[in-house]
């Protein structure tokens, strides 16, 4: 009787695992990924070491405190005669509080301020791993989509092509069509079964990387909605995309906060010409403690206290303030043509991705007419074969020639998403937000 109440339940369970998995939208898979990745993870960790280090910096400009404290004890003997010896003890106790503050020390006022320049850079440094760890998963979420449509066109074209063999073998047998027509079918039969083959381990290797990068398994990214209108390219004018890389880009903020230390560098060089001047204080008490065999000696009680300012000029070092500060000066010009380089590669980036996207809009149009004029051209192929007036393989190639263009329509209205994001990556704009409007686009 147990086992007839345990049926329910065993066929709920199969149930469950007879339905196929869920699928996962772009977003859920990229914060499935900023969870699981490893080069993300490794620059936030290097983010929060850089928030650490920096703020080792404040220690330059804050004040220091020390506490010391000693104890001894010494044994002495000497003989006055043969029948005199006289024997000293002597213990020491000692403690030392002291503390300074630095009141002008402009290397030291520099030193705080590169900590402060590197949390900028920090952050800017997070932000682009961000941006690439969002490009990665859409990529790596495309790739699969396009491999999907891949196998499923070949597989359209194959059970395709394998009812033209079916036909081209009964026209054979009634004497209406020669034994070409057959083998010409059977050959684009075995390439297209060859191609299955291809297309289906190269989904199950984009589907193994897309795994890999989200950190799941049998991962089963949603398909685009149908039919399908790509938005157009917003804004339009490639200068605004260009202007708005001056002010956000990640690479260009990290090599402006470059210069920026590099400047701070050559104050601190400069500080070697500087006097400083520190503000200073002590308090300390030494117990003194005879343990001597004189009679009448007694130990000893010293407190001392002390403030006071300490004022140091430097004078003469060997020329090496101003080797330094000539190095400084060198490698701030580096860092500044550093920069430059920067903003002129990120503009370079911004209008190749800018014309990239232009470019797949409009192979996007122009294959989605071609694949209406495939069709017609297939069907009036099929058409003609009936009649006479055309071949079995003139039938054969309209097929080929269809399902290669649905292929790569497919591929360019996924090269065209992917386009807008590395575009917006192109010019620092990029944010996980972005990812929305690609959501939106996906089958609910």
């Amino acid at each position: 009787m147990k086992m007839f109440r345990l049926l329910p339940l065993f066929f709920a369970v199969g149930a469950a695992l007879a339905l196929p998995a869920q699928a996962q939208s772009l977003v859920k898979l990229y914060e499935s990924a900023r969870g699981f990745d490893a080069s993300y993870q490794s620059a936030k960790s290097q983010y929060d070491a850089t928030l650490a280090k920096a703020d080792q910096a404040k220690s330059a400009i804050l004040p220091v405190a020390n506490l010391a404290a000693g104890y001894s004890r010494s044994r002495q003997g000497y003989t006055q005669d043969a029948a005199t010896t006289i024997e000293s003890n002597y213990g020491t106790q000692s403690g030392t509080l002291s503390a300074s503050q630095p009141l002008y020390r402009p290397a030291n006022w520099a030193s705080y301020q590169q900590g402060i320049k590197q949390i900028d850079l920090a952050q800017a440094q997070l932000a682009s791993a961000d941006q690439d760890l969002i490009v990665r998963v859409s990529q790596a979420y495309f790739d699969v989509l396009a491999a999907k449509d891949s196998l499923a066109f070949i597989q359209a074209q194959k059970a395709a092509v394998a009812e033209q063999l079916a036909s081209a073998k009964r026209n054979f047998e009634v004497g209406t069509a020669t034994i070409t027509d057959t083998r010409d079918a059977q050959a684009k039969y075995d390439l297209v079964v060859a191609q299955e083959i291809a297309a289906d381990n190269d989904l199950r290797v984009k589907k193994i990387a897309l795994d890999q990068l989200v950190g799941a398994e049998n991962t089963q990214p949603q398909e685009l909605a149908q039919p399908l209108n790509l938005p157009a390219l917003q804004p339009e004018d490639v200068k605004v995309w260009v202007g708005q890389s001056e002010s956000g880009h990640p690479v260009i903020q990290q090599a402006q906060i470059a210069l920026d230390v590099a400047q701070l560098e050559t104050e601190k060089a400069k500080a070697g010409h500087k006097p400083t001047l520190d503000l200073g204080a002590s308090y300390s008490a030494i117990n003194n403690m005879d343990g001597s065999s004189t009679p009448g000696s007694k130990g000893s009680h010293v407190n001392s206290a002390t403030l006071g300012l300490s004022f140091n000029l430097p004078l003469f070092a060997g020329f090496a303030t101003q080797n330094r500060i000539r190095e400084t000066l060198s490698l701030e010009e580096k860092a500044r043509n550093d920069l430059e380089g920067a903003r002129r590669g990120v503009a370079q980036a911004t209008r190749t991705a800018f014309f990239g996207v232009l470019s797949g809009l409009g192979q996007v149009k122009a294959l989605e007419a071609a694949e209406v004029s495939s069709q017609s051209a297939l069907d009036a192929n099929k058409l003609g074969y009936q009649v006479g007036v055309r071949i079995n393989i003139d039938v054969l190639n309209s097929q080929s020639q269809l399902f290669d263009t649905k292929a790569r329509l497919a591929k360019a209205r996924y090269d065209v998403l992917l386009g807008g994001l590395k575009l917006r990556q192109a010019n620092g704009t990029l944010k996980a937000d972005d990812l929305q409007r690609v959501n939106e686009l996906l089958v609910k």
